[in-house]
């Protein structure tokens, strides 16, 4: 493994100096370059995290549960890695954690396009607002803190959207 950076990198100055499944967490924790799209990587991650909640999906609860379990811990792998190579807190091109997010919004719901619209807006609407106390998880640090205030606004999304479809 790569040592610890204690300068700030680019994703692909570390990606240059990583070794193998340090090259692998990079591209994982970037959502295979997702993060790199310029202004809003978060919102663009969310977007390509749709594919992977269709095949959650499609797995049934049972095994849904379990793929979403390994996926967050992959999530937090990646994520410390890419922070640590990168010597940044919680750097902006990481957004697996928004995957991870949105996956745990949409694990459950019923699936149509309007669980996935609604999914989306209210996890992006959760993860930018950032609510008690999705804001204090950010202070944890490392793959762990850069991860969980998502899955915090991710389980506000599917409580919310759950209400709502009690009216609908």
């Amino acid at each position: 493994m790569s040592e610890p950076r204690s300068d700030n990198l680019t994703l692909k100055e570390s990606f240059e100096r990583a070794d193998f499944i340090n090259k692998n967490a990079l591209i994982l924790s970037s959502w295979f370059g997702t993060g790199l799209f310029p202004k809003v990587p978060g919102t663009a991650g969310t977007l390509a995290a749709i594919p992977m909640a269709l095949v959650m999906n499609h797995l049934g609860p049972f095994f849904g549960a379990i793929f979403l379990v390994i996926f967050i811990l992959a999530a937090v792998w990646s994520s410390g890695i890419t922070e640590r190579l990168m010597g940044q807190d919680d750097p902006k091109e990481v957004v697996i954690d928004e995957v991870a997010g949105f996956l745990l919004t949409i694990y459950l719901l019923p699936l149509s396009w309007l669980s996935i619209a609604l999914g989306f807006i209210m996890f992006r609407f959760f993860d930018i607002l950032k609510p008690f106390p999705i804001r204090r998880l950010e202070r944890i640090g490392g793959g762990t803190g850069i991860v969980i205030d998502d899955l915090v606004a991710g389980v506000y999304a599917s409580l919310s959207i759950n209400i709502l479809f009690l009216f609908l």
